[in-house]
This record gives C-alpha cells, structure tokens and sequence, in this order.
C-alpha cells in the first residue's frame, strides 16, 4: 500500500512539473509579415528621347495600373510547445518520448521511497537493539528471537537467523548472520540499482530523439523547396531532438547524484548493521542450551 502512495505522489509531482515547463519554455508565434512592406514597385518607363520627362515621385514608387504584386497570405502560426513538438514527432518519435516519460516517473518514484526506505531507524531500530542486549544481558535467547520476530526488518531477519541455529554451534551461527545479511545488503541495494540503470539509459534514449530530429530535419531540406513552410518544419525537427536532449539529461543527471548518495548511505548503514549484529552475538560464543 505503501509503494502505491509512493507511484501515485511521483505521478502527481511530475504532471505539476510538466504544467509548469511547458509555458516557460512556449514561444510566441512570429507575427505575420506587413503586405504593405512586400509589395515590390513596378520599374519607371523609360522616357522617350526625343521628349524627355520628368517622372514625378508618385509614378516612381506606385505599381503601373494593371501589374500589382498579389498579396502573400499570412503565414499559418506552427505550435512551437513541448506537446505539440511531441505530438508532431511521428510514432517512434512519441514512443521514445512515452519512454523518457515512464523512465522519469520511476526515477522520481524510487527517490522517494529510498528517502523513506533507507534510513538507521528503518534498518536498524534502536528499539529492537536494546530490547535484544536486553535479552542477551539475560541470557534469554528465546526471548532475543521472539523480539526479532515481532519487529520485522533487515536487522531482526540477520538477527534471527543467528538466534535459530543457536544450537548449531557459534560457527554456524557466523555463516547464518553472515548469509543472512548479504541478503538484506542486497535487497536494500536493489532499488538503488535501478536509479543507475535510468541514468545510463535515459541520455541514450535523449541521442536516439536528437538523431531522428535531425534525419527529418535535413529530409526537409531535401525534399521540401525553400520558404517559410521548409523553415518552419527544420525549426520543428530541430526543437524535437534538442527536446529529446535536455529531458534525457534532465533525468539522468539527478539519478545519479541520487544513485550514489543512497549507495553511500545504504553502505555506511549496512556495515553499522553487520558490526552491530557480531556485537550482539558474542555472546552465543559459550552459550549453553537448557532444555525445559
């Protein structure tokens, strides 16, 4: 239940972070071109040589009846936002971004949940540790187990498999504790992995967008003669791959700055666990078992 609250929260976080980029990254579409500046004026006839004239400034600059320049229509404002650079992207274009998307919800999501996961007071409550040297003080193994057993977590579990092979032997009872909290190590980093893995693969991901962006770009200047619809289509494939890019590194960047901040923190929590775990034990070394 929890790791749901955990998916739903980065969604919302990242919708608010997409509503929030897209008007300040829009453009203003580039206004129309005044009619009156295309108009090209008509060349003056020239005049006759036997009777020269002088041409007045009026018929020097107004077109000859007859030869007016059509007017250009104005040209059709292009949508120049994140969505409709997406939108506009064909279908691998929108599949690589639909990639980059559910890669950055995950990133977000696994930052959370290490945030709530790895902590000293989640892996190791000091709660468990003094009720355990308790037990121990006492010499009471079974209720050491029963304390293990009634808070669950990665140190209770390295603690009760020691605790359970207690008749085993004290060599027994380091390979237990010593399997058990490879286990746990490994269950802890396992999350913190994947943050890797989305680090390495969204800035691919990135290169393969700005690689299509620039395929259709110059197959626009290929196929398409010059003018303002040539323009607008190569600022278009060029905006999808810079796009690509930025939200490729934008993703990356931050998991790995999180990825080794909690593997650092998971490793200096883990090495406090296991030192903690043969502290508690040493005193299974000349333990004798009394059957009730």
């Amino acid at each position: 239940m929890r790791n749901g609250y955990v998916w739903m929260v980065s969604c919302v976080l990242l919708m608010v972070f997409l509503g929030w980029v897209r008007p300040a990254f829009a453009q203003a579409p580039a206004p129309a071109a005044d009619p009156a500046a295309l108009a090209v004026p008509a060349p003056a006839p020239a005049p006759a040589a036997a009777a020269p004239a002088v041409v007045p400034p009026a018929a020097a600059t107004s077109p000859a009846p007859g030869l007016e320049v059509p007017k250009e229509a104005p040209a059709k404002a292009h949508g120049t936002g994140i969505i409709a650079i997406i939108w506009k992207s064909g279908f691998f274009g929108v599949l690589i971004w639909l990639m980059l998307v559910i890669a950055s919800i995950i990133a977000v999501a696994l930052t959370i949940d290490s945030f709530v996961n790895i902590r000293e007071k989640k892996i190791a409550p000091a709660s468990l540790v003094d009720a355990v040297r308790a037990a121990m003080k006492q010499g009471d193994v079974m209720k050491a187990l029963q304390q293990c057993e009634a808070n669950p977590g990665p140190l209770s579990h390295v603690l009760s498999a020691g605790f359970s092979n207690v008749k085993e032997g004290y060599e027994v009872i380091q390979d237990s504790v010593s399997i058990a909290a490879d286990i746990e190590s490994e269950k802890i980093l396992q999350r913190v992995t994947y943050l890797s893995v989305i680090s390495n693969t969204t800035p691919m991901l990135g290169l393969i967008g700005t690689v299509q962006g620039m395929i259709f770009a110059f197959l626009t200047l290929g196929t398409q003669a010059a003018g303002a619809a040539q323009q607008a289509s190569l600022a278009m494939n060029i905006s999808h791959g810079l796009w690509a890019t930025a939200v490729g590194l934008g993703t990356a960047v931050p998991a790995t700055i999180f990825y080794f901040f909690f593997k650092n923190k998971a490793m200096r929590i883990i090495l406090g666990m296991e030192a903690m775990t043969l502290d508690l034990i040493k005193a299974l070394r000349n333990v004798e078992i009394v059957e009730e």
